[in-house]
């Protein structure tokens, strides 16, 4: 799904893969286990995320937790809820014409 989004790429990070948006990480796979996904939110859009949905989506441990890092529980998240919060953790890291023109294209 992430792939899905313009201009992305897989790689990996610290050995888990990994989501790009013009070489910006938005989103992680298989941390801290294969359970787990990771998206980065705003904290505003982590707290939308979190209270609409606590058993799907929860704050990162640490300071990536309260910079808007967010744990997604892979089983758990419906597609539509994991495609928006890997649209949001996508548009907050694209260059922002990029972005916008993604938006508009919604």
């Amino acid at each position: 799904m992430a792939l899905s989004f313009p201009a992305t790429s897989e790689s990996t990070h610290m050995d888990h893969p990994d989501f790009r948006v013009c070489r910006k990480i938005f989103a992680t796979m298989g941390y801290p286990d294969a359970q787990w996904g990771m998206v980065k939110l705003t904290p505003e859009q982590q707290e939308e995320f979190v209270c609409a949905e606590p058993t799907v989506f929860e704050p990162v441990k640490g300071s990536w937790g309260r910079k808007g890092a967010t744990s997604v529980r892979l089983k758990s998240v419906k597609k539509s809820s994991l495609r928006a919060a890997l649209a949001a953790a996508w548009c907050n890291r694209a260059p922002r014409a990029l972005a916008r023109e993604f938006e508009s294209s919604l």
